[in-house]
């Protein structure tokens, strides 16, 4: 991991300029969004939560990049380094909700944006090298990372608390042509998706969690943590609308030794060197 001793200490209740990313305008087709880019080696997709790229979520890609990645963080809704007031969120989460780009409600379908997504893997892979990419999907992206295994180029898979559909505890917010897809590409290439839940997440259930068991078999690595682990000191939009333990590596993490939370995150990083990095990818 890169020295991070003189790195700026960033509090986590006020808004983050993201000034040490690069703010990059990518076309991919057709489609212009802006991606935060830092760091150095293969590349890895952080995908924020709602109700965008908080400070916790942006603390959270830097740990990446300090692990020694490429991050590309898209910003995909939401005001980019905000800290959103529950009525901000809400706002948010209600347009995320009606926008073509997404498929919030309904089970069996992906999410338009997966393209999209599945495109900038393809570059950030052309522009990094390496082995391939990682992905990893938070709440209303969280299936988004599964998606993306329909590009080659993405290796590593990880769900942190996947809550679309938002009407289905147990549905899948992947086609199921697609998801029989990326089972089989799992099996060939002995590849393993890597999720994360609270027990007591009402947002992304123990249901959804065995459909994933169901349907991808050995190749699914659920880690489900007790709701005592998450942080009850969270931003408002948590506090206020979330209600529940939920946000496994950014609002919910506890940043202290011992701690589940920061295992997870961990076990995260490790993940993504094991099949990133060509000198341990086995």
């Amino acid at each position: 991991m890169e020295k991070t001793a003189l790195r700026p200490v960033r509090r986590l209740d006020q808004d983050d300029p993201l000034q040490d990313f690069e703010h990059r305008a990518i076309e991919l087709n057709g489609v212009q969004k802006t991606v935060h880019v830092a760091g150095q080696g293969p590349a890895v997709i952080v995908m924020a939560e709602m109700p965008g790229i908080s400070p916790h979520v942006a603390r959270f890609a830097r740990w990446v990049r300090d692990a020694g990645f490429t991050v590309y963080m898209p910003s995909l809704f939401g005001r980019d380094g905000a800290v959103a007031d529950a009525e901000e969120g809400v706002a948010v989460f209600r347009r995320a909700c009606v926008s073509a780009e997404f498929n919030a409600l309904a089970a069996d379908a992906s999410s338009p944006v997966s393209a999209w997504l599945r495109a900038l893997a393809r570059l950030a892979h052309t522009e990094c090298g390496g082995p391939g990419v990682g992905a990893i999907g938070m709440c209303f992206t969280g299936n988004f990372a599964l998606s993306m295994m329909l590009e080659s180029a993405v290796l590593a898979p990880v769900l942190c608390q996947p809550s679309l559909p938002l009407n289905d505890p147990a549905g899948l917010e992947i086609a199921p042509h697609e998801l029989a897809t990326v089972r089989e590409r799992l099996d060939k290439e002995d590849l393993q998706v890597l999720a994360y839940r609270f027990e007591g997440d009402r947002f992304c259930t123990g249901q959804r969690f065995a459909a994933y068991a169901k349907a991808l078999g050995e190749r699914f690595v659920p880690r489900v943590l007790p709701d005592s682990a998450a942080n009850p000191d969270t931003p408002p939009f948590f506090a206020n609308v979330v209600g529940c333990p939920h946000s496994v590596v950014t609002a919910h993490l506890v940043d202290a030794a011992g701690q589940p939370t920061l295992a997870a995150r961990d076990e995260i990083l490790a993940y993504f060197a094991g099949r990133l990095k060509a000198d341990q990818h086995v």
